[in-house]
């Protein structure tokens, strides 16, 4: 009874610090990809096209800040001129939850013109919008737009799928707001690592190409 104790106890040890090192493996992964994340408007490179990452426009707060910053960065890349076209890839599993709609009509109620806006409702995940910005959208080369932690990950994704891409951060929330988001970043990661390391995982839907027309 004592031997098969300090078995378990062995293995349970062993386990957790083999997660604990394939979680800083995927952390070291992933943050490889930063370099191309800027926080200065005016020292990231123009791009003809930005790729919006969705998320929910309300938490149970109040207005959801991750969404704010978002608009807010969307909005001052396109009138700096460093962004031509938008896509906004979010969830719309149901009639009732819709992400790209809701930043379409916030954006445009900032000013950025309705005809540069196109709208991606099957980004269900990271994975699903950084792919089907590429195969369904046909573009090659993106400006990534969330908070940074989200960047790394979609930039990470992005390399793996064969898009051109960078990334502006936009502004981060108080870590007491996120730290629920915090800890699933971690998870996260760790999933985008298994997905394109071992299960290849691919978008849920791709579809007909969307064409998005060419600017002067």
């Amino acid at each position: 009874m004592y031997k098969a104790l300090q078995l378990i106890k062995k293995i349970i040890v062993v386990s957790f610090f083999a997660i604990l090192l394939f979680i800083a493996f995927c952390e070291y992964q992933v943050n490889q990809k930063g370099q191309a994340c800027y926080d200065d408007l005016q020292a990231i490179p123009a791009n003809k096209i930005g790729l919006v990452l969705g998320t929910a426009k309300y938490h149970k707060s109040g207005i959801n800040l991750y969404y704010k910053s978002r608009i807010n960065a969307t909005v001052a890349l396109y009138k700096a001129g460093k962004i031509q076209q938008i896509i906004i890839s979010g969830d719309n599993g149901s009639k009732y939850y819709n992400e790209p709609k809701t930043f379409y009509q916030d954006l445009t109620k900032a000013g950025i013109p309705k005809e540069k806006i196109f709208l991606d409702f099957a980004g269900f995940r990271t994975l699903d919008s950084v792919v089907r910005c590429k195969n369904v959208f046909g573009q090659e080369k993106v400006t990534i737009i969330s908070q940074e932690f989200h960047n790394e990950r979609a930039l990470f994704l992005a390399d793996h799928f064969g898009l051109e891409a960078i990334a502006f951060n936009a502004s981060d929330v108080p870590f007491s707001y996120g730290i629920k988001g915090y800890f699933r970043e971690r998870l996260a990661r760790c999933k985008a690592v298994l997905d394109v390391y071992l299960l290849n995982t691919q978008p849920k839907f791709l579809g007909e190409p969307v064409i998005i027309p060419q600017t002067s």
